[in-house]
């Protein structure tokens, strides 16, 4: 199972505003059409949490539960992006699908308080989504070291690796990473506030392209060659910008909860 919220012309419902797609009710139960983008793991999930609105004059807004091989559901192949390709992030498109009345799942009204974020399932999400990207760091770490380690140029008669430039750099991408565990660690162990799960994921991710960049500027040409798996890492490390929470908004929101902590002090 996996959430569609995304949609074309709305984009990341995480900046606000409906989504397009309807769940209208009858007497046999929910028929839902829409249209997702950016669906990660389309083809291979068995259920959508598809985020929805009903066609009432208040509509409800929250996840209607759909299962992949409903009459109505068709997957189109559009995702066909620089990284993260084995995503299978297709367009899902519903189509007057139905589902039972009892597969609304998390809605309320439109005009009611929207209820409090989920703070340990966002920190847990925070975790997760992180690590994936922390884990592309260490495969660009280990190609780097093995490169270096393999890597005799005539003029040096040693390999790479025993230089101090080289050594340095791979103390800087290890120490970026020794961080990415630290912090992974103590929040999966529950040492960290769901206040800041936002903020680990800034860090974490952030700390992670830079490993990155620091293997691709230490390997150089051969680094960035299609044959070489680093430019492959390279590509999808830089995904995780635009995975919600976003770098302005989770710096605005830590700024905002400052001044707003001292207004009541």
């Amino acid at each position: 199972i996996n959430a569609l919220r995304v949609e074309p012309d709305l984009g990341t419902p995480a900046r606000g505003g409906l989504p397009a797609t309807t769940a209208v009710r009858t007497a046999d139960g929910w028929r839902i059409s829409g249209r997702k983008i950016y669906s990660t793991g389309s083809h291979g999930l068995s259920w959508f949490s598809v985020w929805a609105r009903s066609d009432d004059a208040d509509p409800l807004v929250g996840a209607w539960l759909v299962p992949k091989n409903s009459p109505g559901v068709s997957i189109i192949d559009t995702w066909d992006h620089l990284g993260m390709r084995a995503t299978c992030s297709h367009e899902v498109v519903l189509d007057n699908v139905l589902v039972p009345l009892d597969h609304a799942v998390s809605v309320s009204p439109w005009s009611a308080p929207q209820p409090e974020l989920d703070g340990e399932g966002f920190l847990w999400m925070s975790v997760l989504l992180s690590s994936v990207y922390d884990a592309v760091a260490q495969a660009a770490r280990d190609w780097l070291v093995n490169w270096l380690e393999q890597r005799k140029p005539s003029n040096l008669g040693a390999a790479l690796s025993s230089l101090p430039r080289f050594q340095e750099t791979v103390g800087h991408i290890d120490t970026l990473l020794f961080a990415n565990r630290s912090l992974l660690e103590a929040a999966a162990q529950g040492h960290t506030p769901a206040a800041n799960a936002a903020q680990l994921k800034y860090l974490v991710t952030g700390n992670a392209i830079r490993a990155v960049e620091l293997a691709i500027e230490a390997s150089g040409n051969p680094g960035l060659s299609r044959h070489s798996p680093l430019q492959r890492h390279y590509r999808d490390v830089l995904c995780s910008r635009v995975h919600t929470p976003q770098n302005d908004a989770v710096l605005q929101g830590v700024g905002k909860a400052v001044f707003a902590q001292r207004a009541q002090q």
